[in-house]
């Protein structure tokens, strides 16, 4: 099978195009060729930029399948689609949880759940505006290649390489152990799915040829967010105290932290039935602790800096 991946050197995609490798698919990748330049050196290669419209490598080439993972706005797509015309086979596009409407939902909602209203335009990714464009984009997919369209909407992925810190926040404060400060309920249901996991979905949607929209999200057993700290300093072996604290003047998007429990309770059984594998939250935690670590563990972007969770926990204390 020839796959066309547009990304593919960051993180979900890093991930598909090894998963892809390693079940014998002919690979090629658009990018601009500032992210990962280093990786998968024998695969060949369209430069061009989503940000701009440059498609014009694109003009040439049939592909069984493209994934699109990192068409954001609604005219990433159509201008892929439009450079690749009728040379591809499957359209499968990489969506987002985010497209869903939050009310209104119970514990085991499926793809049929009502999505956003779309939106065509913004220039700022944001709460409000970044699920609704991927509804736009689902729309433009399914509008150009109907049956031979396949959307898969992740949960919040984990894995190494992820440039978010959202899990890696968790699994490296886990890893010092004592007293960690949640701003938020312990009970909190949380889902987190593998990248790996994810892009081995992809790989087999392709191979099946199978169309529809398909929940990646897990872990292997639900868990809760306490539950999750919990395994992530059970790997590291050390030993935790959670601490709930006040969630006033926490940034928005606090790591895993969700208000709406239902969307954090999404069903997998389509992905599953399709092929999605479940790993242990155990060993999403232990791979990303490896590669933390292994590059140093820099700062964070997200979460409490050490200075601010000690700052808390001692006022709280006094």
């Amino acid at each position: 099978m020839k796959i066309l991946v547009l990304g593919g050197t960051s993180f979900v995609g890093r991930a598909i195009v090894e998963d892809a490798l390693r079940s014998g698919a002919e690979v090629s990748l658009f990018h601009r060729g500032m992210t990962g330049a280093d990786l998968f050196p024998g695969l060949t290669r369209f430069l061009g930029d989503r940000e701009t419209g440059d498609y014009d490598a694109l003009h040439e080439g049939s592909w069984d399948a493209v994934v699109d993972v990192s068409g954001f706005r609604p005219r990433d797509v159509d201008q892929a689609m439009d450079a690749l015309g009728d040379r591809v086979g499957r359209y499968l596009f990489i969506s987002s949880h985010a497209v869903y409407e939050s009310e209104g939902i119970a514990p085991g909602s499926t793809e049929d759940t009502p999505r956003r209203a779309p939106l065509q335009d913004a220039e700022v990714l944001d709460d409000e505006t970044y699920g609704r464009l991927k509804v736009a984009c689902e729309d433009a997919v399914l509008a150009r290649h109907g049956a031979r369209a396949t959307i898969v909407r992740p949960g919040k992925v984990a894995g190494p390489y992820d440039p978010t810190d959202t899990f890696t926040y968790w699994v490296r404060r886990a890893a010092r152990g004592g007293r960690v400060a949640l701003p938020a309920d312990p009970e909190q249901p949380v889902q987190v799915v593998d990248s790996r996991d994810v892009a081995r979905l992809v790989v087999q949607l392709l191979a099946a040829d199978r169309p529809g929209a398909f929940h990646a999200v897990g872990p292997a057993e639900p868990v809760t967010l306490g539950g999750l700290i919990e395994t992530c300093a059970r790997v590291a072996g050390t030993e935790v105290e959670i601490v709930r604290v006040p969630a006033d003047g926490v940034p928005p998007m606090f790591p895993l932290v969700r208000p709406h429990w239902p969307s954090q309770q999404r069903s997998p059984a389509r992905a599953r039935a399709a092929g999605m594998p479940a790993t242990p939250l155990e060993v999403t935690a232990a791979d990303v602790l490896a590669w933390d670590r292994g590059r140093g563990e820099p700062p964070l972007q997200r979460g409490f800096s050490p200075e601010e969770e000690r700052a808390l926990l001692a006022r709280l204390s006094a």
